[in-house]
């Protein structure tokens, strides 16, 4: 791995956590993570999964639901990156967040903050689907049309056909 590649890596990291500590709802039931439209970049290149747990779990030690979060928050984007990697649709890559962030962060809301289950589970879902899977898939959609994107992201993998 070039120093160029690992300064991109670190990048995007810093900009999860970012994107993700400034936003006032990146940590309650009703979450709209901006920060999690960066999964997708893991569509187009595997190794932006690894920035971006480590954003996650970095973004994670603010969480009011402390540790917690940081082990199955960031488990939640380990299993969507993995997933979303091994993707050929974007549409289909974007529902793994959806799900994962939905069951697993639904379920520490539950037994964390003793939120109804089904309620916790279902917002989560929605936040991540209005982010992710609805804005998310729009912008990249948008941005794969561009070379200069798809050169500056290092795409090596579900590259748009001519």
């Amino acid at each position: 791995m070039t120093i160029k590649r690992i300064t991109k890596l670190a990048a995007v990291a810093a900009l999860y956590v970012i994107l993700t500590v400034i936003n006032p709802f990146s940590y309650d039931m009703v979450q709209f993570r901006l920060s999690e439209i960066l999964l997708l970049l893991c569509f187009y290149r595997r190794d932006y999964g690894y920035a971006l747990i480590i954003g996650c779990l970095i973004a994670n030690i603010f969480s009011p639901l402390g540790l917690a979060d940081v082990l199955f928050g960031t488990l939640a984007t380990a299993l969507s990156v993995i997933f979303i990697s091994k993707s050929k649709n974007i549409v289909m890559a974007a529902l793994y967040p959806v799900i994962f962030n939905g069951a697993i962060i639904g379920l520490e809301l539950h037994y964390i903050f003793d939120l109804p289950l089904i309620e916790a589970m279902g917002w989560v879902a929605f936040g991540e689907f209005v982010v992710v899977t609805t804005v998310g898939v729009i912008l990249f959609k948008i941005f794969e049309k561009n070379d200069n994107f798809l050169d500056f992201i290092d795409a090596n993998q579900n590259l748009p056909q001519d």
